[in-house]
């Protein structure tokens, strides 16, 4: 089995299976009866000791039955330019990755229910909103076809993760290159500072998200489960979320491009929100600006905003526009002003 040369990149088991558990395809690589070297590209799913994948009863797959055979999938997170820490050389260009290897011996199923157990899972995994019934072994339906399709499995036993975040830099380095790709601005890179930040890699803080609020760290990416939970609390009460309901308000940050907020360092809780729907380019309308309770009056609605505004997704926008009937002054003060007099709808032009 592979070893990993850096052990600072050894990931744990459980964040491999999580890239398994993730990953739309995983690569198969193995050799023929003739030591030709096979490649395939296939639809897997975790089963409890196994990956599990199907195949036609004829094909390269049915030859590497009972060969060795090693299984791959990844996850780009961000390329990382060289500039970003050497001005001049070429060299430290790099890219940060989730990676996972299985190596093991290509197993047949044979066992009729245990087949179907692993259809109905592919089902699951890859057309989740059903339309078909239950793959079950004793189904009329389904029995032979599962008779017919093969299935085959890799154990789960000899697994090896890799994890490449920037581990090998130091926090202040580390900080930099994440302050670099919020200059860069690239969707890909907004998506990459969430899971740098969010990582257990430790990092000092980039200078975008130094706001001078004691107590207050903000976060670029608001976008974890447990997080759009929170602040669909704090919104839920708010007079232009009238006949939303929660999961409404998760929703449409789980599809806004832009959301951000502020953390009380103590607890790690999300105190503060704000979003905004963007084209990139001509316009941003801003959504959700709220301070819980506690944190208002100390300037965390200013830092959340001045983030915001920053946002990639945000700050090349020609025009950007927002709602409000009480908050006229706190908007002025950030460049906004009403479209027209006594106007609910205030913007800010580039």
């Amino acid at each position: 089995m592979r070893t990993i040369r850096r052990k600072v990149y050894r990931g744990e088991r459980e964040a491999g299976l999580g890239v398994l558990e993730r990953a739309m395809v995983v690569h198969m690589a193995s050799t023929n009866a003739d030591g030709a070297p096979v490649l395939k590209t296939v639809h897997g799913v975790l089963m409890e000791d196994a990956l599990a994948f199907h195949g036609a009863s004829a094909g390269e797959k049915l030859e590497c039955i009972g060969r060795q055979v090693v299984l791959c999938a990844q996850e780009l997170v961000a390329e990382i330019p060289s500039y970003m820490t050497d001005p001049k050389r070429a060299c430290p260009a790099t890219t940060y990755y989730r990676s996972v290897q299985v190596h093991g011996v290509l197993e047949e199923v044979t066992d009729m229910a245990r087949k179907a157990a692993v259809l109905q899972r592919l089902m699951e995994r890859y057309q989740p909103e059903g339309g078909h019934v239950p793959i079950t072994a004793d189904d009329p339906l389904y029995t032979k076809a599962v008779r017919n399709i093969m299935v085959v499995q890799v154990s789960l036993e000899r697994l090896n993760a890799k994890i490449k975040l920037g581990q090998n830099k130091p926090p202040a380095v580390l900080a930099r290159i994440v302050d670099g790709l919020w200059r860069r601005g690239r969707p890909e890179d907004v998506k990459a500072i969430g899971e740098l930040v969010a990582s257990d890699v430790p990092m000092g803080v980039p200078a975008f998200l130094e706001c001078g609020v004691p107590g207050i760290v903000l976060d670029p990416c608001v976008k974890r489960l447990e997080d759009r939970r929170k602040a669909a609390q704090m919104l839920e009460d708010a007079y232009w979320n009238g006949g939303m309901n929660p999961q409404q308000l998760m929703e449409a940050m789980a599809h806004s491009p832009a959301v951000v907020g502020a953390r009380d360092v103590a607890t790690g809780e999300l105190v503060a929100v704000a979003r905004a729907v963007s084209d990139w380019a001509k316009v941003a309308w801003v959504y959700d600006v709220m301070v819980a309770p506690g944190w208002r009056g100390r300037g965390v609605g200013d830092a959340v905003m001045g983030l915001l505004l920053d946002h990639p997704a945000v700050r090349g926008c020609a025009r950007v526009l927002l709602g409000t009937r009480d908050a006229m002054g706190f908007y002025e003060g950030m460049g906004f002003e009403a479209i027209k007099p006594s106007s609910t709808t205030m913007l800010r032009r580039a």
